[in-house]
């Protein structure tokens, strides 16, 4: 298997491909030659659970997912026909999800298609904010996924507030390599009433928001039952997630800078321009 250092965001983007409206699209036949897959029957299973999700989650699925014919040129001459099918980045999202775990591509597909979903639910002109306008718009996605998360850990059985603090430290130990709120608090600097997800550039953030709903939608997937059950689930989500910024040669979120201003203060500022129009 090639080294995953071979991998990066830039394997699918080269493969992305923009329509004459300006939306983007990925085939299906290429998405199965980066994920490895050498038999085009043996990915049409995992598109076929990809597709059985996205009617789960109440998308149309010929939205999302569109045949289409293509040419493909013949070894001696001439060209021939094949299906593929036209997929959005949605789809490519539900297609990893359901891919083969034990591949490393797969790994690096699921993250970099989440993160990207997710930027383009936030806002669908993410890349032209600013780095501060992509913190504000990502620590108020944070705020609330958290409500989702802490009604999955309340199902899961961690009610007590100070249950659930224990069970945030675990989500913070495993993407911060063991250190939790009041290290991570300390390392930045704040004072007392400062949170540490209003003193968090847009990268750090976004490591976080993943951390979050990776572990909601894994508490509520596999129905996860007891307080030590539900910690050690976000533990193992924050470490996977830490463990693909280690292979992608991220920098580890810790060791991430504090910006000069607070999302809170920021949002203040933002106010008052606001007023004084």
């Amino acid at each position: 298997m090639p080294e995953i250092e071979k991998y990066s965001e830039k394997t699918f983007e080269d493969i992305k491909h923009i329509n004459a409206d300006g939306i983007e699209f990925w085939y299906a036949r290429e998405l199965q030659t980066v994920l490895e897959y050498s038999e085009w029957r043996n990915f049409l299973k995992v598109i076929e659970k990809a597709m059985i999700a996205c009617q789960g989650s109440e998308n149309t699925v010929e939205s999302h997912f569109v045949d289409v014919n293509k040419s493909s040129p013949m070894p001696n001459g001439g060209e021939r026909i094949i299906d593929d099918i036209q997929l959005s980045r949605y789809a490519c999202y539900l297609i990893v999800q359901n891919g083969d775990p034990r591949k490393e591509v797969i790994a690096l597909g699921q993250t970099y298609f989440a993160v990207k979903t997710r930027q383009q639910e936030l806002i669908e002109n993410y890349d032209e904010l600013s780095e501060n306008q992509k913190r504000i718009a990502i620590r108020n996605e944070i705020i609330e996924h958290n409500k989702s998360l802490a009604e999955a850990a309340s199902n899961a059985g961690v009610v007590e507030p100070k249950d659930y603090a224990i069970f945030q430290n675990r989500g913070y130990q495993g993407l911060y390599g063991g250190l939790g709120a009041k290290e991570i608090h300390a390392r930045k600097g704040l004072k007392k009433s400062e949170k540490i997800l209003d003193n968090m550039g847009s990268t750090e953030l976004a490591a976080n928001l993943f951390r979050a709903t990776q572990t909601d939608e894994k508490l509520r997937r596999e129905n996860i039952q007891g307080k030590q059950a539900a910690n050690q689930t976000h533990y193992e989500v924050g470490k996977k997630v830490r463990d693909t910024i280690k292979e992608l040669g991220g920098t580890m979120p810790e060791d991430l800078p504090t910006p000069e201003k607070s999302v809170k203060k920021l949002e203040k500022e933002m106010a008052k321009k606001i007023t004084k129009k």
